[in-house]
Parts: structure tokens; C-alpha cells; sequence
């Protein structure tokens, strides 16, 4: 299993201090932005061969796991 300081990294000094993932430059908001349009996992990828499928799931799962415990609070 991939851990939090794999997926994602901040540092000022890449993008501005935007979350990236971890060894790349790419932004993981990019990753929602592919999903949003419908464009999916996989053309993200193809776009972003830096980024590893196991980083792009295990974020989504992360991004998922903390939008189902804010809603169970709700």
C-alpha cells in the first residue's frame, strides 16, 4: 500500500507550494480536473506518464475516504 508521503508532496518551490504528486510537478488537482471532464483515469495518465496509476487510485481513494467520513458527520 502506498503511503500519504508517496502520493502527494508540497513544496514551494515546485508549482508554488501546490500539492503535486510526489515526484513530479504534476498538480493532483489536475487528476480531478480529468475526472470531472469525463476524460478518466486512464487519458490522465497517458497525459501525465510521471504520475503511477497506484499514486492516481490511492489518491482518489483518499479523496473518497475523507468526503465519506465529512458526510457521515453531517
Amino acid at each position: 500500500m502506498i503511503t500519504q508521503k508517496e502520493l502527494v508532496h508540497c513544496d514551494p518551490e515546485i508549482m508554488g507550494g501546490q500539492p503535486v504528486f510526489a515526484g513530479t510537478r504534476v498538480l493532483v488537482s489536475t487528476l480531478f480536473d480529468y475526472v470531472e471532464s469525463e476524460d478518466g483515469i486512464d487519458e490522465f495518465l497517458e497525459g501525465f506518464p510521471s504520475v503511477s496509476k497506484e499514486q492516481a487510485v490511492a489518491t482518489l481513494e483518499l479523496a473518497k475516504g475523507l468526503v465519506l467520513a465529512h458526510a457521515r458527520t453531517c
